[in-house]
């Protein structure tokens, strides 16, 4: 496979990535890049970061990821979820509360609370350390793409405008995102059918409120109550979608809706914030358009059913960055870029269609009773609790890395198992921290060394022995953490390890 060439500017760029959005998703990739050693700038279209956190759960994938990074534990304010006195973690399919999340996860949290506000400043504060700039008040307004470098046209809440050239753009400014918008890049799939209310209000009577998750004739209300501060409210309307999506939340409406569905008022007053969404699941057609690269919600939309949104971006993030900090680099595979559509655009195709089916299940119509009773009673059949708990949880990836099927842990995440070192002990997520990609040699083989000697300066060969078996006596590990070959334990070791470090790291020098 050709090698790209470094890539040679024709004009002295302003940063090496800009990244448009400064968001959870937004500040991973700066955090990520950055790390890699790329100039990287985060344009954020707000002049200071916003408090509100529409997402707040990260499942175990995610978790596992940032746990490669060394940063979970600075993501979560509090407790991983409880388990209860079964030792089961209980969630949600279509508001069906009969999964137990714990049967699909061997590491780590099955989930932990992180709401995208606190996530965010996190990753910022990480970015800023590692040499990323931040620069708010930055609306995008224009780009043009040209020979070797991308142009952006920004503008402040004064009206003034300025231009910015980069070298690659990653878009990560949400839902409405202008990036995509402006690349005209197509997000299709299918349209709303359910129109959404949230915010956050104080209610006047909380004792009284109808809490958790109610289901009626007339919709569903969602109220994380908070008897000393503001609450948590939903409201979904299954009747149609919202006649303007655009029109901003009153206090009334929200009130009204409430009582619509429960049948009764709520008395609630001094709204911290409102806004409306849908069941709309739209999708990139692609997530690259010459040297602009989508990621997060600006790539795929969809009903927040299982907090699955934020946990896709994340790991876009995970998946992107190290490709894009390669071919910058110079000398990664010429279409090591190609593989995050290829990988990342299944994996949302695949939860769009389950919150689908989560929609489906949630109508409140009494047609809806006896399907939802049925599903109920096989969420508890082993298999059908495993797969369901594997998709919300994401713990059911697998990538095509182009090998063989029956190849251990191949496509897979790589296990964090403990590892004994001339130097001491360490994990396998503690050899990732650095985002590098990891050749781990568990039976003191020269010659699988000696193969990767010529990618030394890219691959990190690490020998080491562990207790914890894994079917295979060496593994090659992306720096997002799968696996992307394993040893036989035979004469085509040597052959194989080197195509596939070929095809990730490039060939050899």
């Amino acid at each position: 496979m050709p090698a790209s060439p470094r890539e040679t500017l024709p004009t002295t760029v302003d940063t090496e990535v800009a990244v448009v959005g400064g968001g959870p998703v937004g500040m991973l990739v700066a955090r990520e890049l950055a790390l890699l050693g790329v100039g990287t700038t985060v344009y954020e279209k707000l002049p200071a970061p916003s408090p509100v956190s529409k997402a707040s759960t990260l499942h175990a994938r995610t978790a596992q990821l940032l746990h490669r990074r060394g940063i979970l534990d600075a993501v979560q304010p509090g407790p991983p979820a409880r388990r209860d006195e079964r030792g089961r973690v209980r969630f949600h399919f279509g508001a069906l509360f009969d999964l137990d999340l714990s049967r699909v996860v061997d590491e780590g949290p099955a989930m932990i609370a992180s709401p995208q506000a606190w996530a965010q400043e996190v990753f910022a504060g990480h970015a800023r350390t590692l040499g990323a700039r931040i620069e708010r008040d930055s609306e995008l307004i224009g780009i043009h793409q040209e020979c070797g470098h991308v142009r952006l046209v920004l503008r402040d809440t004064a009206g003034d405008t300025r231009t910015v050239t980069a070298r690659w753009v990653v878009g990560a400014d949400g839902a409405r995102s202008a990036v995509r918008r402006l690349s005209g890049i197509a997000f299709t799939g299918t349209p709303a059918t359910v129109s959404a209310l949230m915010g956050e209000v104080r209610l006047l009577d909380p004792w009284n409120a109808p809490s958790g998750w109610q289901r009626t004739p007339h919709g569903w209300t969602l109220l994380w109550v908070s008897p000393s501060g503001r609450s948590r409210v939903c409201t979904y309307d299954f009747r149609g979608p919202h006649p303007d999506r655009h029109s901003p939340v009153t206090l009334e409406e929200l009130r009204g809706e409430v009582a619509r569905i429960a049948g009764r008022e709520i008395p609630m007053d001094s709204p911290a914030w409102l806004t409306r969404f849908s069941d709309a699941a739209l999708q990139a057609e692609t997530y690259r358009h010459g040297r602009v690269l989508l990621a997060g919600d600006a790539a795929h939309v969809h009903f927040p059913a299982g907090g699955q949104g934020v946990n896709l971006g994340l790991q876009d993030a995970f998946n992107l960055c190290w490709k894009l900090a390669a071919h910058l680099r110079g000398g990664a595979p010429a279409d090591l870029l190609d593989t995050y559509q290829a990988e990342r655009h299944p994996d949302a195709a695949a939860v769009l269609h389950n919150v689908r089916a989560q929609v489906a299940l949630m109508d409140p119509a009494p047609r809806t009773d006896a399907l939802r009773e049925l599903f109920a009673e096989l969420m508890h059949f082993d298999e059908v609790n495993d797969h369901l708990s594997s998709m919300i949880t994401g713990t059911s990836l697998v990538y095509d890395m182009g090998l063989r099927r029956d190849a251990p842990l191949v496509g897979r995440l790589a296990p964090d198992i403990t590892l004994t070192t001339a130097g001491g002990t360490t994990t396998l997520a503690g050899l990732l921290h650095t985002a590098r990609p990891v050749l781990l040699d568990l039976a003191d083989h020269a010659g699988l060394r000696e193969s990767a000697a010529p990618w030394h300066d890219r691959v990190d060969v690490v020998t080491a022995t562990t207790d914890e078996p894994l079917g295979t006596t060496a593994l090659l590990v992306r720096p997002d953490g799968y696996t992307a070959w394993s040893g036989r334990g035979d004469r085509r070791d040597g052959p194989e390890l080197r195509d596939s470090l070929t095809r990730w790291f490039g060939p050899a020098r």
